[in-house]
């Protein structure tokens, strides 16, 4: 078989596959998306935002909850791609053995690591979109600008999807998981500008950030929130296409070492 028929739409029925299972147990992923943002702004807004007060940003003064409320949508979209891609991706390879009974059909490897990664990118959607209904709610988000954060949540959710998938492929057993997660996601939630400016760390902080998928995500969640254009928006954009294009290859190249004997 060529390289290029390794491709197809079929893999859009293994992603048809995942969202029947998860139609069972919609109510309960549900519930999360819609009451995280809740929590964190009034957490924020009742008890940061006294001490902290306005922070300036991208040449105005905003207030923390208007600061961090973008933050935390692009943080769902990382979390909720990322983990589908990596834990729910494991127990469906190891544990349930589906992705050995998908590669029994015609099915590729490909368009079963293709499918995995875009119902990642698709969950990151549906969390994205409750919550910036809840943050919309508040006040905080200008439309219709705004819905810019529906195909960036997919955006988002193929760069972490596919990185997730990569660990999947060379991670040797669940309990593993939490190295990564320690390592690669934690690091990223703290510092890529989600709960203080990248411009308040060092110089070196600063350049180290801009290698980090979840800061660009942020900086276009809050541009698209506030309805701004700026010049860096189209780094942002090429840097996360980039990711997602370079993971995604990486990725199906060690879950066919890993799959394929």
């Amino acid at each position: 078989m060529s390289k290029s028929a390794r491709y197809s739409l079929r893999f859009l029925r293994v992603w048809q596959r995942n969202l029947l299972v998860y139609r069972r147990i919609w109510m309960v992923n549900f519930m999360v998306p819609l009451l995280e943002p809740v929590f964190y702004l009034l957490a924020f807004g009742i008890g940061f935002s006294g001490l902290i007060g306005d922070i300036d940003y991208a040449g105005r003064k905003i207030s923390y909850v208007a600061f961090i409320a973008p933050a935390l949508l692009a943080t769902a979209i990382m979390f909720n791609s990322f983990y589908e891609t990596t834990f729910a991706s494991f127990v469906r390879m190891y544990y349930q053995k589906t992705f050995d009974a998908l590669l029994a059909t015609p099915l590729s490897l490909e368009e079963v690591i293709t499918a995995e990664i875009v119902w990642g990118a698709t969950k990151s959607v549906l969390a994205a979109t409750l919550m910036l209904v809840v943050i919309a709610l508040f006040g905080l988000v200008r439309f219709p600008e705004g819905l810019l954060i529906l195909p960036l949540a997919f955006l988002g959710g193929m760069a972490f999807g596919a990185v997730g998938m990569y660990f999947t492929g060379i991670t040797p057993s669940i309990d593993m998981f939490n190295l990564p997660i320690f390592l690669f996601v934690t690091p990223l939630f703290l510092f890529s500008g989600t709960f203080f400016p990248v411009a308040g760390l060092p110089l070196w902080g600063q350049y180290l950030a801009t290698f980090s998928p979840l800061y660009h995500l942020v900086e276009l969640s809050r541009l698209a929130v506030m309805g701004r254009m700026e010049s860096e928006l189209f780094f942002s954009l090429t840097y996360l296409v980039l990711f997602s294009v370079v993971f995604f290859f990486l990725a199906v190249r060690a879950m066919r070492r890993r799959l394929i004997k």
